[in-house]
């Protein structure tokens, strides 16, 4: 047979944390014969020597070995040095796109706070069933991470519990899966009451499945008249294992969490429908993580929200106000960023935020130019967008950000594969105001026109027409404001509500 296990080094990072271990030394306190105490005596030297005993430091064998470190990563990931491990077969993939997803996935792992130490691919057919990786190559990932000095092990993959346990037997070290970081970055950079609330939904939704015991303390069975009356003090309890008591603790938490965003959700239906209410259109801004998002949505918008290069900085939806060159009002949506293998428990924890896509009148779709494979960022997008209903018949303009650090073969490369998409650059000011114009062009335009004289009373509801319609002539008469405009159905309403005559 021919041995297709082979191992690829994607990334080596020199660079780590420094621990430095700190050595406290113990002073003895002497006495000379003159300052001995009346009564003491040559027997007093045991006394001494056993207080030495009780304060010098002493190694229990077997307690530095990891043995358990059940559900520490769901609670909270705290990386360090890593060590990242991916498996790729011929059939799924290509080696080309395995070492980009590594990559991918070294970002996520320095977003999270950890430094990577190396990176490992392995070709094979499919996962080993047991450690993933073989046992064979699980020892040799023992033995890189006993080199690296790295306390963790990041799988680009989702591992299921019996894979990962084996895994960690084997290297003595934490592991934890793509999942399991992208969850702890959510977890990191949610600052709203209801962001915080979504994703512990996700971590305790993606945490339930994998629960399992602290050795034998989550299967011990504590139960009434089950356990027997001769298994003796401590066996008497409520009737079930301590794992089944997390796991009912667990569902209820997440039922109270669903139950709190669902009562969160009116509050987001009064901003909408407040937009909604003045025919305010929206333009969804959306992408891929670190694609330069909120940087742009600051640039067309002339706001200030947080812009920082790090994957999903922007978890909490921004809406921001704009207006179009004739001085109508309209908004821009800032959401959360995607990436690829986005874990199902954030889809589902952040649909309420993915509701502002699918309500907006326009999705501005916007993309890293300088990455070196763009049109998969493009890909891994539209499949979630796809899943977002509504989306499909809502009208977009793709915008290829980063100009600025694009080659002028990068810049005829995407010009020739995406003839209609904008080529700008939220740093530069490139490209800014085409992609403004093309935007602003497919507003929806007031349908409804009016023509009325307004009383001079009516000044607020004349500055909202001007805000929010389009105003063809305004003439100022002694009898009132001769008003003739295009407006929504709401503003018209109000307008032939206050009408003279």
């Amino acid at each position: 047979m021919t041995d297709n296990n082979q191992y690829t080094d994607i990334d080596h990072g020199s660079s780590g944390i420094t621990a430095q271990g700190v050595l406290s030394s113990q002073s003895d306190v002497l006495l000379d014969d003159n300052q001995r105490p009346s009564g003491w005596h040559e027997d007093t030297n045991q006394e001494w020597e056993e207080r030495e005993a009780r304060n010098e430091l002493k190694h229990v064998a077997g307690l530095g070995e990891l043995e358990d470190v059940t559900e520490v990563e769901y609670r909270k990931v705290r990386l360090e040095r890593v060590v990242l491990v991916g498996v790729w077969s011929s059939r799924e993939t290509t080696q080309a796109k395995a070492e980009e997803s590594l990559r991918e996935l070294a970002a996520l792992a320095e977003t999270a706070g950890a430094v990577v130490c190396d990176g490992l691919l392995q070709h094979r057919l499919r996962p080993d069933a047991a450690t993933y990786v073989g046992s064979g190559k699980a020892r040799e990932i023992a033995d890189i991470v006993a080199r690296e000095e790295a306390d963790t092990i990041i799988v680009d993959d989702d591992l299921p519990p019996s894979q990962r346990r084996a895994l960690e037997d084997t290297a003595k070290v934490k592991v934890v899966d793509r999942t399991a970081v992208i969850l702890d970055i959510f977890a990191q950079h949610a600052t709203s009451r209801e962001g915080k609330a979504q994703v512990e939904l996700a971590q305790l939704e993606y945490m339930l499945p994998r629960l399992r015991g602290w050795g034998g303390s989550l299967s011990r069975q504590a139960g009434g008249r089950a356990a027997g009356a001769d298994a003796g003090i401590g066996s008497r309890g409520p009737g079930e294992t301590k794992i089944e008591m997390d796991r009912r603790v667990i569902r209820t938490r997440i039922a109270r969490l669903k139950r709190q965003i669902r009562e969160m959700a009116p509050a987001r239906e009064v901003k909408r429908g407040s937009r909604r209410r003045f025919g305010l259109p929206t333009v969804a801004v959306v992408g891929y993580t670190n694609a330069g998002k909120s940087s742009l949505t600051n640039r067309l918008t002339g706001s200030a929200e947080l812009v920082e290069n790090a994957l999903f900085a922007t978890l909490d939806t921004a809406v921001r106000r704009a207006k179009t060159r004739d001085g109508r009002a309209y908004a821009y949506v800032d959401t959360v960023g995607f990436v690829r293998r986005l874990p199902t428990q954030l889809v589902e924890a952040f649909k309420s935020t993915l509701e502002e896509v699918a309500e907006a009148d326009i999705i501005v779709h916007v993309v890293d130019g300088s990455h070196p494979d763009p049109f998969s960022q493009i890909e891994a997008v539209n499949d979630v967008l796809a899943d977002i209903e509504g989306t499909a018949s809502i009208p977009r303009v793709l915008a290829f950000n980063k100009a600025d650090q694009i080659d002028d073969a990068t810049r005829e490369r995407l010009a020739a594969l995406e003839p209609q998409a904008h080529i700008v650059s939220a740093f530069s000011g490139e490209g800014l105001d085409s992609l403004r114009a093309a935007v602003e062009d497919l507003l929806p335009v007031p349908h409804v026109h009016v023509d009325a004289l307004l009383p001079y009373t009516a000044g607020s509801l004349l500055s909202q027409v001007r805000e929010y319609g389009l105003v063809e002539r305004v003439e100022y008469r002694d009898d009132g404001v001769k008003l003739e405009a295009n407006v929504d159905s709401h503003l018209a309403a109000r307008v032939i509500d206050q009408a003279i005559g």
